[in-house]
């Protein structure tokens, strides 16, 4: 059994990856680009954390019915109560939802206050953003949110995973970079296309070796 993978990127993107297993997956902002593939029950429903809209969240989720969305990030512990209560909504239209932890304030507490219904999702750090929360926290099966894939792999050394997403990979395909896995290196043939399916190819073999946790494979549907 193996971890889920998803891209949420382009219909040229997305079309490579699931040759390779991977799954679609959208921002709730964007569906347009998943259109043509099966999304119900299978998809990645991301969100816009910087500009969240929880109306539109669940309009998005209603309509596609993914395998797994994102509640709005916990900056603040104050905001959990609210954040649970739009989390047991999007549950009514998605298989699993995830609850992203980054206020400090939530050390160690995760067990004691985020529901067992909710997955977790760990916000790896990249420029972009990231989490204070401590990988120890995360008691349960965890969606590891974007950044570099071997970053990825390595925090799945201490934590469950269930799924990751990944788009990293695309934009260095954009100047002839792919992934090796290690590091990000010129293709020796360049081109856009073989620097994704080199870089899908290597991210896979990454994972091969990955002992998929009996508390994910729970969730996922295999045996245990």
């Amino acid at each position: 059994m193996e971890i889920i993978k998803f891209v949420a990127h382009s219909k040229k993107v997305i079309s490579i990856a699931q040759k390779y297993g991977w799954y679609p997956g959208a921002r709730y902002t964007n569906l347009r680009d998943v259109k043509t593939f099966q999304f119900c029950s299978e998809g990645f429903l991301d969100i816009n954390w910087k500009s969240y809209d929880f109306e539109m969240h669940l309009a998005a989720a209603a309509k596609v019915e993914p395998r797994i969305t994102i509640a709005r990030d916990v900056e603040c512990i104050h905001s959990l109560d609210g954040i649970i209560r739009e989390a047991e909504e999007l549950l009514r239209h998605s298989t699993h939802v995830a609850i992203v932890p980054k206020d400090v304030l939530l050390n160690g507490r995760l067990q004691e206050l985020i529901p067992k219904e909710f997955m977790l999702a760990y916000s790896v750090p990249t420029k972009y953003g990231g989490t204070k929360v401590t990988v120890e926290s995360f008691d349960r099966p965890v969606h590891l949110l974007g950044g570099r894939p071997d970053v990825q792999r390595s925090l799945a050394d201490v934590m469950k995973v269930f799924s990751i997403d990944c788009n990293r990979f695309t934009l260095d395909a954009r100047y002839g970079d792919y992934f090796d896995g290690r590091r990000f290196i010129p293709h020796p043939m360049g081109g856009y296309e073989q620097c994704l399916t080199a870089s899908i190819e290597n991210i896979n073999q990454l994972w091969t070796d990955y002992s998929v946790h009996p508390d994910v494979k729970a969730l996922i549907g295999g045996p245990v």
